[in-house]
């Protein structure tokens, strides 16, 4: 359960370089039949800057939209999927140190993709645990790059774009434009944790087994064993228990109370004809929207980065005041989450 009255400001920081899918095409880095199953334009890349110091342009960024000071913060919350820069270090503290937020306690989140609703989830229960304590800063931040991962080709239907994002969480009057957090409700199933782990061995150090991230190799041993219809199956499965629970927290459904929009994660058309189509409408009718046509997969910010669609000033995903949305989230390991807010 979330506080009464939380509120979050979300922001992203994308650099502005990207790689076009018709230059991937054209190099061979792609088929078309990969393209047209994903249906994305191009991809975010960053020439220089690393995960961390996109996040504190991110952190900047949100802590203007909600009007707090950084030295309000009582937490800062950072969450990743991939390398942050360096070998032995904490990159929630750098990420804290670069926001001014030098009175908050900072905190690594790892659970892969959906690390923006754990650290969430993990925000609302400090808000809930400590009545009247400041804001908690959440950010995510990832940078696929070479030679460690193949962005385009590491991963079978997911395409990696680089980018931070991240949201003030607070509780009391909102700031104006903020959403109001009405049901987060996350599932796991950690029984399906080998879809992302070499099952030979443990390796003792990063890129033992190769040079590159080979998530391919990973899930086709996987899927081999599982099934694909089954594993698409129990995809489908949790993605519909967990928005039917958020919902139900939410009270959309009820009371003149409807949903805008449900936003997926950035995964592509495929996924989600197969798997996110039939498993929102089995909940609802609501139109889904998939973002990602420029920016691809964010690793663990797909989800701040939606929301901060829904509160941009402009744009074809802008929630009306007053109006509720859901988000969807997802991660390997594997975890669920569900969001529904409305527009202050």
């Amino acid at each position: 359960m979330t506080p009464d009255g939380t509120w979050l400001a979300p922001a992203e920081w994308l650099p502005p370089t990207a790689e076009k899918t018709a230059d991937a095409l054209a190099a061979g880095r792609v088929s078309a039949d990969e393209a047209d199953a994903m249906g994305y334009e191009q991809l975010p890349v960053s020439a220089d800057l690393s995960a961390p110091e996109m996040a504190v342009r991110a952190a900047r960024r949100a802590l203007s939209r909600s009007g707090r000071p950084a030295g309000d913060l009582d937490a800062v919350l950072h969450a990743w999927t991939y390398y942050q820069g360096h070998d032995f270090w904490s990159p929630a503290h750098y990420v804290a140190a670069g926001a001014g937020a030098l009175d908050a306690v900072p905190t690594g989140v790892q659970q892969m993709c959906n690390g923006a609703a754990a650290a969430l989830r993990a925000a609302a229960h400090q808000l809930a645990a400590q009545p009247g304590g400041g804001p908690v800063l959440v950010t995510t931040a990832d940078r696929f790059a070479p030679p460690g991962f193949d962005r385009w080709g590491g991963d079978y239907g997911v395409w990696y774009g680089d980018g931070a994002t991240a949201a003030v969480v607070g509780t009391g009057p909102a700031p104006d434009g903020a959403l109001a957090l009405h049901a987060l409700r996350t599932r796991a199933a950690p029984e399906l944790e080998s879809a992302h782990r070499d099952t030979g061995a443990f390796h003792p150090a990063p890129h033992t087994r190769g040079t590159s991230v080979d998530v391919r190799r990973t899930k086709k041993a996987f899927l081999a064993e599982h099934g694909r219809e089954r594993f698409l199956a129990r995809l489908r499965h949790e993605t519909t228990a967990v928005l039917a629970d958020a919902l139900t927290e939410a009270g959309v459904g009820t009371g003149g109370r409807r949903l805008s929009a449900v936003l997926l994660p950035r995964l592509g058309r495929a996924t989600a004809r197969e798997v996110y189509g039939p498993a929102v409408a089995a909940v609802t009718d609501a139109p889904l929207a998939d973002l990602g046509e420029r920016t691809g997969h964010l690793g663990a910010g797909d989800l701040l980065s939606n929301l901060a669609a829904l509160t941009a000033d402009t744009g074809p995903h802008r929630l009306e005041r007053g109006a509720y949305a859901a988000v969807l989230s997802a991660g390997a390991g594997f975890t669920w989450s569900a969001v529904v807010v409305r527009r202050t």
